[in-house]
C-alpha cells in the first residue's frame, strides 16, 4: 500500500508533528513494559517480601497526589510536550539509576523506594500534558482517529515489550530490563523537541491557585465525571493491589516466575491492541454506562490469580480485559475532548488522574501485609468484590445511564456551566483515544507508569 493510500485511509498520519508523537509513543510504552517486569522482580529477587514489594509499588504512584495537579497547571500554560519530555527525562533517571543498582550492588529498600517515587513524579506530569497535547496535533474530526491509532502503537509497543522483558528478566536479572527502560526513555526527548505545534487557546491569566480552583469548578460540574473518578478511585486501589501488586508473587509461586507473568502483561498488551482497532470504526451510544461497566471488569484479572486457573485461561482472561479497558479508554477521552472546556481540559484531566490514583498507593500498601497475614488467594478474591460492589454503585446515578453520544462528530453537545467560571466556552473538538489499565479514569498514567491509562 502506498504511503498516499495510507494518508487517504488516515489523514492524521500527513501531519509531521503527529507522526512524531507516534514515535514517541512507540518507543516510551516499549521501554515502560521493560519496568512493569523489572521492578516487581528485582525486588523480590534481592530478598524482598511481597510488603517491601507493596512500598516500592506504591511510591510509584504516591507522587500522583500531588504532581498530576502541577502536570495539569503547567500544561495548560506551555506547551504540553515540553512537560512530557520533563516527565520521560524523570522516567528515565529513576528506572536507569534503578537498574545500575541492581547491576552493580544489592540496593537497599529505601534507595528502590526513592527511584520508584522519581519515576512516578515523571508518570504523573505526564498524564495531564498528555491528555492536552493530542488535541492541539490532531484537531476536530481527525481527533478520534489520532487518539485511536497513538494507543494502538502504545499498546502494539507495550506488547513487545512485556514479552521480551519476561525473557530478558529470566535471562539476564531484572537490572539489565531496568536500565534498557531508562535508555529508551531518554531516547524519546529528541523526538519531542522536534513537535513545533502549540496551544492556539490562550493560557490561564490567574495564578496557580485560582487555576486549580477554575479547573476544580469544571470537574464538579459534570456528575458523569466525579462519579466515574470516584468509582475508579477504589477500583484502581483495588486491582494495583490484587493484581499488578500481589500478581507477580502468585506468578513465582504458582505460575513459573518473570516468564509467566512476562506472559500475562504480553497478552494484556494484546487485548489492548486489539481493543484500539476495534474503536477506530466503533463508539457506543451510552459511552458513560460502557466505561462503568468495563471498570467492573476489571475484577476479573485478580479473579483468575486468585482462583489459580491455567496460565493460558489467565492470559486469555488478561487479553479480553486489556481489550475491553482499551475500548473504554477511547471513549473516557472522547468524552473528555468533546465536554470539557478545551482551556481547563489538562487541570481537569488532572484531578481525574489524583481522584482515579489517589487511593491506589494504599491498595500497594496493603496488599503485602493484607497477603502474608490472610494469604494471597484471600486478599485476590476481596480486590475482586471491592471492584464488583463499586462499579454497582457507580450505575445508580441517572447521568452514567442515560448520557447519550452525539450521532455524528461534529454534534458536540454544549459544555455544561461552570459555577463562578463565567460564561460557558465552546466545546472542545471530539476526541478518541494506560493498562497499564495507566491513561480512562488515570487507567492512562498507570499504563505508561508501569501501572494501567494513558491517552
Amino acid at each position: 500500500m502506498s504511503w498516499r493510500s495510507v494518508t487517504r485511509r488516515f489523514p492524521v498520519l500527513a501531519s509531521r508533528d503527529f507522526r512524531l508523537l507516534l514515535a514517541d509513543r512507540l518507543i516510551a510504552p516499549g521501554a515502560m513494559a521493560f519496568s512493569m517486569v523489572g521492578v516487581s522482580f528485582a525486588v523480590l529477587d534481592a530478598g524482598g517480601s511481597p510488603a517491601d514489594l507493596s512500598y516500592v509499588l506504591a511510591a510509584q504512584i504516591a507522587p500522583c497526589l500531588l504532581f498530576c495537579l502541577l502536570g495539569g497547571v503547567v500544561a495548560d500554560r506551555i506547551a504540553p510536550q515540553r512537560v512530557i519530555v520533563a516527565a520521560n527525562l524523570l522516567i528515565a533517571v529513576g528506572e536507569g539509576t534503578f537498574g545500575l543498582l541492581v547491576l552493580t550492588s544489592r540496593p537497599a529498600l529505601w534507595q528502590m523506594i526513592l527511584l520508584e517515587t522519581v519515576s512516578g513524579t515523571g508518570a504523573a506530569i505526564f498524564y495531564p500534558a498528555s491528555q492536552a497535547l493530542l488535541p492541539v496535533l490532531a484537531p476536530g474530526e481527525l481527533l478520534q482517529q489520532a487518539s485511536a491509532l497513538s494507543r494502538l502503537a502504545m499498546n502494539a509497543a507495550q506488547m513487545s515489550g512485556a514479552a521480551v522483558a519476561g525473557l530478558v528478566v529470566a535471562a539476564l536479572k531484572p537490572g539489565w530490563a531496568l536500565t534498557i527502560c531508562g535508555a529508551g526513555m531518554a531516547s524519546t526527548v529528541p523526538l519531542l523537541l522536534r513537535i513545533r505545534a502549540k496551544p492556539s487557546r490562550p493560557a490561564p491569566s490567574g495564578g496557580m491557585l485560582r487555576d486549580l480552583r477554575d479547573g476544580w469548578s469544571e470537574f464538579i460540574s459534570h456528575t458523569w465525571l466525579w462519579v466515574i473518578v470516584a468509582q475508579f478511585c477504589v477500583v484502581m486501589m483495588a486491582w494495583f493491589g490484587g493484581f499488578e501488586v500481589l500478581g507477580p508473587v502468585a506468578a513465582k509461586e504458582h505460575l513459573g516466575g518473570p516468564v509467566a507473568w512476562g506472559a500475562i502483561m504480553a497478552a494484556q498488551s494484546v487485548g489492548l491492541v486489539a481493543g484500539g482497532v476495534f474503536s477506530l470504526w466503533w463508539s457506543p451510544r451510552r459511552p458513560m454506562l460502557l466505561v462503568v461497566t468495563i471498570g467492573g471488569i476489571t475484577a476479573l484479572t485478580p479473579l483468575s490469580l486468585a482462583m489459580l486457573w491455567p496460565l493460558p485461561l489467565i492470559c486469555l482472561t488478561s487479553f479480553g480485559v486489556g481489550a475491553a479497558t482499551e475500548i473504554m479508554m477511547v471513549v473516557w477521552t472522547v468524552a473528555m475532548a468533546r465536554r470539557i472546556r478545551p482551556q481547563a481540559l489538562a487541570r481537569v484531566s488532572g484531578y481525574d488522574a489524583l481522584g482515579s490514583m489517589m487511593a491506589t498507593p494504599v491498595g500497594a500498601l496493603v496488599a503485602g501485609p493484607a497477603a502474608t497475614a490472610i494469604g494471597v488467594r484471600k486478599t485476590q478474591y476481596s480486590a475482586a468484590a471491592l471492584i464488583a460492589i463499586v462499579s454497582a454503585l457507580a450505575l445508580l446515578p441517572r447521568d452514567i445511564r442515560g448520557t447519550r453520544a452525539p450521532g455524528r462528530a461534529h454534534e458536540i453537545p454544549d459544555p455544561e456551566p461552570v459555577p463562578g467560571a463565567g460564561p460557558a466556552l465552546e466545546a472542545g473538538p471530539a476526541l478518541g483515544a494506560g493498562l497499564t489499565l495507566a491513561d480512562g479514569p488515570a487507567l492512562d498514567a498507570a499504563q505508561d507508569a508501569g501501572t494501567v491509562r494513558v491517552a
